[in-house]
């Protein structure tokens, strides 16, 4: 099985199923966690359709066509949206922005986001509109649930509580909304706990992957009038003895407090939202409680912290037959981290040193329809500035890390940049069952703290997670993509198909790079602490120029009134466009296909996940190819009654072997794999889910 081809892995696959993406946005996929809260008339796909294989949020996204999933640790997952992932997607919770605790993204936006506490998550088709801030690719927003206002003054109670068990990794969670509310008040309390363990492969188990997350809190609206309403959430989520393989050390505890005030109203025909938002971040992380301890003078604890404010006011109002949206917004991250050994007091460095990065954006957005076509047009452009600190240093540092801090120390710390985003959507109804879609866009990103600021030579890449050392530019320009789709909608009572042909142009993407022209011969102060690091080669941030081209799309069609045939397929390509060389850490070619059998009250899938090999892989990054693999899943649901629902499934039926390219490069000694091998993924494994509404 495991030789198999790509090709004879798609006649396989032919054979089997994924529920239907189809839905009648044009231009966002909703996944709805609880179907139940959904309208009627939304085509969707809930979690009770989808098999529980982890406790990531980010691994449901990935089920979309051009999705994929970059798997750091059992928590630690990203969104890979064509070829685009880490702080080039726009990620949001209820519409909140916020900056990860961490410089490696141990806490990427949807490890805030666990599964029995989210409604849905709503994903923009193609580059995300301008509405959503800035980001190269699509816009992911994860919307939570909550208690909504009853009818009348009487005051009705709700719940909403989801359990589940995986065996492969021995793990559970348990989640729930409580609450109660009139016409005029609601009130709600969130809760959810995860536990998991060892990983069972076809390769053996893999030991010391545990992962705890907490996460609970509290919710109030009212209604002022029939206009005007108020909110206020505040979340907390206590992460702790988390393992991160693919990453230099592991989370000993990741507490976060998240705050949020929303208002809306109406005023001369105006609707006007706004909200103020707040988190802060408190990461610890070391390389010896969760891993076999190193040599006393290279034990390493990290910590770090991440507070950020945000604000966000919008208005609408129709104009000429269509509707004008404008907006502001503010964002400002500060970023703190200090490196220290326990074993060592005078052992402390602080590879960043109060960073503060702020945004203010300004936009405005027009959505209608103009000769025949439905548009959504805008336009977006934001002020950014970073600014650092001076970098601590301990006593027991030798010198070349004293002389890269005191050329840090010289070097102006300040940068400002201007950006400017467009994005223009068309829809064209070609005929009653068919729709052309178009999209050009030019979007931009600046560089992250870690890709500007890192003066100290470590492995410290922002989620890369490929073993490299890195060291930062100050005066990286602004990432901007200039990209065209072009799609087709086509849809009947019994068959649809949605293909899109994407590319994308890269001006300044920001890439590790050799660190001069010698990289063989360590002739400079960073080379050499990056030596004594155990990286005689390190990468440079720097500006170069790619592309990335693909196509992707969802296909399906009803067999009769109880068998249907649901699939997706994605194929992207990114190269650089000024050296021969592909991008880092692009998901292979994939096929996920299946045949679903559906009754009134119960449902069963059987799937099949068919993935090419890739070759196609960075020599900058030391990047390692992967062969391609099949993987049969099966899974179905029970509707016990109208408020109870029973789901269980089968991942990986055959034991099959197979490493994700996308899994990291497993860096913990005592995992049972050997160090610098790209973990495996999962084994055989039963799992159930349980979910009650009221």
């Amino acid at each position: 099985m495991k030789n198999l081809s790509f090709l004879s892995a798609s006649v396989l696959a032919l054979c089997v199923s994924v529920p239907s993406l189809a839905q009648n946005d044009p231009w966002v996929e909703v996944i709805t966690i609880t179907a139940p809260r959904m309208a009627p008339d939304v085509q969707d796909v809930d979690i009770d359709h989808s098999p529980v294989m982890g406790a990531d949020a980010a691994g449901l996204v990935s089920r979309l066509p051009g999705a994929a999933l970059v798997k750091n640790g059992a928590l630690t997952g990203q969104v890979q949206v064509r070829g685009l992932f880490g702080p080039r997607i726009a990620i949001r919770l209820d519409g909140q922005g916020f900056a990860s605790g961490g410089p490696n993204l141990m806490d990427p936006p949807l490890s805030y986001a666990p599964l029995a506490l989210v409604e849905r998550l709503e994903v923009t088709r193609g580059a995300a509109p301008v509405s959503q801030g800035p980001g190269l690719g699509a816009g992911v927003n994860a919307v939570f649930k909550r208690v909504a206002f009853s009818p009348d003054e009487t005051f009705i109670p709700t719940h909403d509580v989801s359990a589940s068990y995986r065996s492969v990794d021995d793990s559970w969670s348990v989640g729930t909304l409580a609450g109660i509310a009139n016409d005029r008040h609601r009130v709600g309390a969130l809760y959810s706990y995860e536990t998991g363990g060892d990983l069972s492969t076809p390769y053996g188990d893999l030991k010391g992957l545990d992962h705890h997350r907490l996460s609970y809190g509290l919710e109030y609206g009212v209604k002022l009038n029939a206009l005007s309403e108020l909110g206020l959430s505040v979340r907390r989520q206590e992460v702790d003895d988390t393992a991160t393989p693919a990453l230099g050390m592991d989370i000993r505890y990741i507490d976060t407090t998240m705050s949020r005030f929303n208002a809306k109203t109406e005023l001369e025909g105006w609707q006007i939202a706004a909200h103020v938002g707040h988190t802060r971040v408190d990461h610890g992380m070391n390389n010896f409680d969760q891993r076999p301890a190193p040599m006393a003078m290279m034990w390493r604890e990290t910590l770090a912290s991440a507070e950020t404010w945000s604000a966000r006011l919008d208005g609408r109002h129709s104009l000429a037959g269509g509707e004008l949206s404008v907006g502001m917004d503010y964002e400002q991250a500060r970023h703190s981290a200090t490196v220290l050994n326990p074993n060592n007091p005078g052992f402390l460095v602080t590879p960043f040193t109060d960073i503060e990065m702020t945004r203010h954006g300004l936009y405005a957005q027009w959505q209608g329809e103009a000769a025949q076509w439905q548009i959504s047009a805008g336009a977006r452009l934001d002020a950014h500035k970073a600014e650092a600190g001076s970098p601590l240093i301990g006593p027991a540092l030798p010198m070349g890390p004293r002389m890269l801090k005191m050329a840090y120390d010289r070097a102006d710390r300040t940068h400002t940049d201007m950006t400017f985003d467009g994005v223009v959507r068309g829809l064209y109804a070609v005929r009653d069952d068919m729709d052309l879609r178009l999209i050009v866009h030019r979007k931009s990103r600046v560089a992250s703290y870690v890709e500007r600021f890192a003066w100290l030579p470590m492995a410290a890449s922002g989620g890369l997670a490929d073993g490299n050392t890195y060291v930062g530019d100050l005066n990286l320009d602004p990432e901007v993509s200039t990209g065209l789709e072009v799609g087709l909608d086509w849809q009947t009572q019994r068959a649809y198909l949605r293909p899109s042909v994407h590319y994308t142009f890269v001006d300044n993407y920001i890439q590790g790079v050799a660190f001069d022209d010698t990289p063989a011969v360590v002739n400079t102060p960073t080379e050499m602490v990056s030596a004594m690091n155990g990286d005689a080669t390190p990468l440079r941030f720097a500006n170069v120029d790619a592309r990335l081209y693909g196509i992707d799309g969802d296909f399906g069609v009803r067999l009769s009134p109880s068998w249907r045939v649901d699939g997706t397929v994605s194929f992207i390509r990114g190269e650089r466009a000024d050296i021969s060389d592909d991008l880092y850490r692009l998901a292979p070619a994939n096929l996920r296909v299946g045949l679903s059998y559906d009754q009134a009250r119960w449902s069963a899938t059987l799937e099949a996940f068919a993935v090419a090999k890739q070759d196609k892989v960075s020599k900058t990054n030391s990047e390692a190819e992967t062969p391609g693999y099949v993987v049969i899943n099966t899974f179905g649901q029970w509707q016990l009654n109208d408020h109870v629902q029973i789901s269980a499934g089968i991942e990986n039926l055959l034991d099959q072997r197979y490493r994700e390219h996308l899994a990291g490069y497993n860096r913990n000694a005592g995992l049972g794999v050997g160090v610098g091998q790209r973990l495996p993924g999962a084994g055989r494994g039963a799992w159930l889910r349980l979910h009650s509404a009221f």
